[in-house]
């Protein structure tokens, strides 16, 4: 009998690996590792899951029909062509099975999420990685990389972890570039984050044209991480497609209930946006101040580039926070050995940060 195996390509994946959540021996941490919300989920989201456990004996509903409708109007967009599902990594996995098999290729960036060349590989697809210039997608490069085999183009924008993004006429020129039947797909999950008017999340590019997805996440500004919800705007065929494909119930109703609430609770989202760009703004100029190179534009979190000496590497710095109850990220995984990320946390929380290094750093 021959052995069971499993498809070419899964084997090929290194499992991702989240930040961290704990450190041995230490009760009270601080966790900038995995750039959720600052301040939490909104009260009203909160209360809102806790009811929907009343009911969970029930279903629920398959088409989110609720959410997308609040999605729409939200944003100024066509209930009808957005999918919901358990965080915006369904979204993207489910988007790779739909476009994406043995002997086409697959484009993302050399820092892009991790994700994508799980998703890739995951379907027998072969990854292709881009370089970029000065930690930035760079449209050029992408352009020269895609071939009659190219699929799907994966852009973050803006990136994790670099925090660097595209402008909407560098994505629009990345677009034109492209034959109709590549996939770009614009992962913006970091997008409630960017207030610069260069930027815009992707939403037009769909409404204009038939090869374009956005996608969008409930973990980052409304804090519901733990809920695993994300959405997708689509044109109308792919919007088809992804509902053909996913799960009939793959956004649980306790998760649907939260998300509800959360985009409504506009005065908690603008607060939680507040404190974030103040406590960026700070926590970057600090940082420079201690002689340590910030290349992030955008989002919430910072990407930290240390020195080369073995007292004060990335490594050394990430093993000394942890010794102050600090939670960070190792970039090493994303090719950036000599960085860590992160998370902008609340006031104590990142005083407390530049405490420890200016301490590390002297």
């Amino acid at each position: 009998m021959s052995p069971l195996n499993p498809k070419p390509g899964i084997l090929d994946i290194a499992p991702y690996v989240g930040g961290d959540s704990a450190i041995d021996g230490i009760d009270d941490i601080i966790k900038l590792a995995s750039n959720e919300g600052a301040l939490g989920p909104s009260p009203k989201a909160v209360q809102a899951y806790r009811q929907a456990g009343e009911t969970l004996h029930r279903y629920p509903d398959g088409g989110s029909a609720d959410l997308r409708e609040a999605l729409g109007k939200a944003n100024g967009i066509d209930a009808n062509r957005i999918v919901c599902g358990s965080g915006s990594d369904e979204l993207l996995d489910l988007l790779a099975r739909a476009y994406a098999g043995p002997g086409d290729e697959v484009l993302f960036t050399e820092h892009g999420f991790l994700m994508y060349p799980i998703a890739t590989k995951g379907v027998g697809a072969t990854p292709v990685v881009v370089p970029e210039t000065n930690l930035t997608a760079d449209v050029d490069a992408i352009l020269k990389r895609v071939t009659d085999n190219t699929r799907i183009i994966f852009l973050a924008n803006p990136n994790n972890p670099t925090g660097t993004y595209l402008s909407d006429a560098e994505v629009r020129r990345l677009h034109a570039g492209l034959p109709s039947g590549v996939l770009l797909v614009i992962d913006a999950a970091y997008a409630e984050y960017v207030e610069l008017d260069d930027y815009t999340a992707g939403a037009e590019l769909v409404d204009e044209f038939d090869n374009v997805v956005m996608t969008r996440t409930f973990s980052k500004l409304y804090a519901l991480g733990g809920a695993r919800l994300g959405w997708a705007y689509c044109p109308e065929a792919v919007a088809d497609v992804l509902n053909r494909l996913r799960g009939p119930f793959n956004v649980n109703s306790a998760a649907q209930a939260a998300g509800l609430a959360a985009l409504a609770d506009t005065d908690f989202a603008d607060k939680v946006r507040a404190h974030t760009r103040k406590w960026y703004d700070w926590t970057r100029q600090q940082l420079g101040g201690l002689g340590l190179e910030v290349p992030s534009k955008v989002g919430n979190f910072l990407l930290v580039r240390f020195p080369g000496d073995d007292e004060h590497n990335a490594g050394a710095a990430n093993e000394f926070l942890k010794s102050r109850g600090i939670i960070v990220r190792l970039m090493a995984g994303y090719g950036l050995p000599d960085c860590l990320r992160i998370t902008i946390g609340q006031e104590n929380e990142m005083r407390a940060l530049i405490d420890a290094l200016a301490e590390f750093m002297g």
